[in-house]
């Protein structure tokens, strides 16, 4: 097999549009907002829904370059920390106002989509939680805890339905989120810039915001060529610090997360995939993986403290996808590349202010797009309109992660994890 480009699989079918210029000048703004991911985008196209127009958002280098653009596509409710454990941290009433949050956002995601006519290649068709292992008590236990808890209705698919869709003897019974759907993030975000963009929105790529400081009762934003004046300001920089902050950059680690992309598959497709869900699997270390509309299948995977090369990414993931479609070896893997997303020791997006006029949204723990939909929307409303429903994020704040020392915790608990489910899974034979 040859070795697939640095370039992402979403970048080289990204919509073409016309880049945003740099900033140069002086400008003023109501809102600043650093960073053009998909917490930026919402926020921005939020405040402009809500009639604020007076918005000024700063790019580093493309919309969507980070983990917006690269990620999975899922888009599914819930949180990188488990529903049973905020349920114990939170209790009842706040777990469920916190989990509606990013229902809300899933449906907000499938209208903007709609509304907006943005070409992003939707497949709303849910997504399936497959079981790698023989004992089914892991999705009895979620299935349970998820209907009489969170009012959310997965279906389940015992192992004879899972496997007439999934074609692999490697999982058992498995969940159906039907309400959950699949896009192509990158051209989901371009479309989000452009909406925000025709609603009076300035949007400056490849503009890199090196310094931050008051001014008066304003905020000053320096960027190489060009100082913005803002009341307020949005950090939402994500893995890709900004530098701007320091209590927020230390509260994130930037965890490396894997994807790679087949050639079409043509007829091959239907022997390993009857069905349009998008599928992941109950370990910890889990795969996941989705066809695309070009008849390509998406294959991602494994965190790491790593950003690694185009050509390790492409030897770790096909041992992975060998693992559960052995048919598809030989198959010709022409994109793979990772991307840096945000964690927090909590578990929990971290969304909050330090009543001065700076914001932030940040830790999404890749799990998906409804957090930083549900985030983007809440922070919007706050600004435009003092909503003050963003505390909910209050107990989950700015928990120093201490860096270099906690890349170190995080990749041995990874390998714990990991090794626990190897270890499970030689049990079972």
């Amino acid at each position: 097999m040859t070795s697939p480009p640095a370039s992402s699989y979403y970048r080289a079918t990204a919509t073409p549009y016309q880049p945003y210029a740099p900033l140069q000048g002086k400008h003023d703004a109501r809102v600043a907002i650093i960073g053009g991911g998909f917490a930026g985008l919402h926020t921005a196209l939020g405040l402009a829904e809500r009639g604020v127009r007076d918005v000024v958002l700063l790019e580093r280098e493309e919309v969507g370059f980070g983990a917006s653009g690269r990620n999975g596509g899922f888009v599914f409710a819930g949180y990188s920390l488990g529903e049973q454990s905020l349920l114990d941290q939170r209790g009842e009433q706040a777990a469920q106002a916190l989990f509606g949050l990013t229902i809300q956002a899933v449906d907000r995601i499938r209208d903007l989509a709609s509304r907006y006519a943005i070409p992003c290649d939707v497949v709303d068709e849910g997504v399936i939680w497959a079981n790698w292992f023989r004992d089914p008590n892991v999705l009895r236990q979620r299935q349970a805890l998820l209907a009489k808890h969170y009012g959310a209705a997965w279906e389940w698919l015992p192992k004879e339905e899972l496997r007439e869709r999934v074609r692999t003897q490697r999982y058992y019974d498995g969940l159906y989120e039907r309400h959950a759907l699949h896009l192509h993030p990158l051209n989901f975000a371009i479309g989000l810039a452009g909406a925000a963009a025709a609603q009076g929105v300035r949007i400056h790529e490849h503009t890199d915001a090196w310094q931050l400081h008051r001014d008066g009762l304003r905020w000053r934003v320096e960027t190489a060529q060009g100082v913005v004046h803002a009341d307020q300001v949005v950090l939402a920089c994500g893995g890709y610090l900004a530098g701007l902050r320091r209590q927020v950059d230390r509260a994130i680690l930037p965890i490396a997360t894997y994807v790679m992309v087949t050639e079409p598959l043509g007829e091959r497709m239907a022997d390993i995939l009857r069905t349009r869900s998008a599928v992941y699997d109950t370990r910890f270390a889990f795969d996941y993986y989705r066809p695309l509309a070009d008849g390509r299948l998406l294959w991602g995977g494994r965190i790491s403290v790593r950003d690694r090369s185009a050509k390790a990414v492409q030897r770790l993931l096909m041992d992975d996808l060998l693992r559960v479609f052995p048919s598809l070896k030989g198959t010709r893997i022409d994109y793979a590349w990772s991307g840096l997303m945000s964690y927090a020791r909590h578990q929990m997006p971290q969304i909050g202010t330090s009543n001065d006029g700076i914001w932030w949204a940040q830790a999404f723990g890749g799990h998906g797009l409804a957090p930083t939909c549900a985030a983007g929307d809440l922070l919007a409303s706050a600004l435009a309109e003092g909503d003050d429903r963003w505390k909910q994020f209050a107990d989950y704040g700015l928990m120093r992660t201490y860096r270099p020392f906690g890349y170190l915790g995080a990749q041995a608990s990874y390998w714990w994890q990991q090794g626990r489910d190897w270890f499970k899974t030689r049990l079972e034979g």
